[in-house]
């Protein structure tokens, strides 16, 4: 979604593209019970992880809303 939006000529900055990175990352190993190679996901992943992969996901969300709600609505 950002790449497509940069491809059209918005500008994005480089720590909305590296959180975007960050959920990239996370989303085969978290989503499927199967996607690490031994344990479940619960046995990998730490809490810090998760809180910071919610703030990745709510930066890109604000970055979303910015661009559904238009020029100069905020």
């Amino acid at each position: 979604m950002l790449q497509a939006r940069e491809d059209q000529g918005f500008s994005i900055e480089e720590a909305l593209l590296n959180a975007a990175k960050t959920l990239d990352k996370l989303y085969i190993p978290t989503r499927y019970p199967n996607g690490l190679a031994e344990g479940a996901p619960t046995e990998f992943f730490t809490r810090p992880e998760a809180e910071h992969a919610i703030r990745c996901a709510e930066a890109i969300l604000r970055f979303s809303h910015g661009l559904l709600a238009g020029p100069g609505s905020g």
